[in-house]
């Protein structure tokens, strides 16, 4: 049985959910709570990282260092950590974090493009944080390419390295093959994000903790991009339930849940609904559900096909202009069918 800690990102990666709203009082009530359950790292900012408030993705009520400060005030025993995307976020941004209390930093790249964090995770370890290299859309690179960019993050210093299964695409054996992969290559931990588009995300957790996993990422109520994230309260039961050692209580973590919950009331929780599916099923970013819907009505298309159309195109997060241009196209091909 394996010793996990665990990692909530229900105020960074549920801000998705939220459309960038988080308020200083949402973040706080919902970090004493965790605070109070046990959980090891609690994320915040926008769902995006550090510097991910912007026109192109959101725009946030608040600033992350606002957030940051609504943590680290409540906060008594848990690490509180950032996610920063390269070109979003910069130095200035690590520095302001590290100066509000932040311990943890987790510098993220698409799971082929590792090299663009090099920089900033040298940057967050001479910032005395505790450094954690993420590929994103683990699902989009075969095991061997995964394992060749995690061992770059290793030689850049990263002290664990984490898979985001972004899209809820895998199944648990290739959830297996990219952890097996990628433990061969490194000898740092390693951590493991995923999505639930096809249902399938706490039996992917536990294939990945069966091939060497040790940290794991979860949100309340399972908020996060497209389906959701693995949900947290649900993640400790099955863990406790597996016989793993997680410090996180029980009862605590369902308190914690239905804090946030009342928070966000009347917000709807994320389900599995059939845009989330195809997401999954096309390996497509949970983060463009929204725009996929939008883009959609818009110009009066299936999105559906929408959806298919950005899976071959192979798009990755920050691309949400790709959704209007595919959009776009299939307007046009459906009026001269029709015409």
């Amino acid at each position: 049985m394996a010793k996990i800690t665990f990692v909530d990102v229900t105020l960074r990666d549920g801000n998705h959910t939220y459309r960038h709203q988080f308020t200083p009082d949402i973040v706080s009530r919902t970090a004493a709570a965790l605070d109070a359950a046990g959980v090891d790292i609690i994320e915040v900012g926008h769902g995006d990282g550090l510097g991910g408030s912007t026109v192109h993705v959101g725009r946030a009520p608040v600033s992350d260092i606002e957030l940051i400060k609504a943590v680290t005030s409540v906060v008594k025993r848990a690490k509180v950590g950032i996610l920063l995307l390269p070109g979003f976020g910069i130095f200035r941004d690590l520095e302001a974090a590290a100066e509000a209390g932040v311990s943890v930093a987790r510098v993220a790249s698409h799971s082929t493009e590792a090299d663009t964090t090099e920089q900033h995770i040298q940057k967050a370890r001479e910032l005395g944080m505790f450094t954690v290299g993420y590929l994103v859309s683990a699902g989009m690179a075969s095991p061997e390419l995964l394992a060749e960019e995690a061992a770059k993050l290793e030689s850049y210093g990263a002290q664990y390295v984490n898979l985001a299964e972004s899209q809820g695409h895998l199944v648990p054996s290739e959830v297996a093959a990219r952890v097996r992969a990628v433990r061969k290559a490194v000898s740092i931990p390693i951590g493991f994000h995923p999505h639930n588009n096809l249902g399938l995300a706490i039996g992917n957790i536990l294939a990945a903790i069966d091939e060497g996993v040790t940290y794991i990422d979860g949100s309340l109520k399972g908020f996060g991009g497209g389906a959701g994230n693995a949900q947290t309260e649900t993640v400790i039961a099955a863990l406790k339930r597996a016989g793993h050692e997680v410090g996180t209580d029980l009862f605590g973590i369902l308190d914690a849940a239905q804090t946030f919950a009342d928070l966000v009331a009347p917000q709807p929780m994320p389900v599995i609904d059939n845009d989330s599916i195809l997401m999954g099923y096309a390996n497509v970013y949970g983060g463009y559900v929204h725009p996929v819907k939008h883009a959609a009505k818009h110009y009066n298309v299936d999105p559906r096909e929408l959806i298919i159309r950005l899976g071959k195109r192979q798009v990755v997060a920050g691309q949400e202009d790709a959704v209007e241009d595919e959009a776009q196209k299939l307007a046009r091909e459906t009026h001269l069918k029709a015409a």
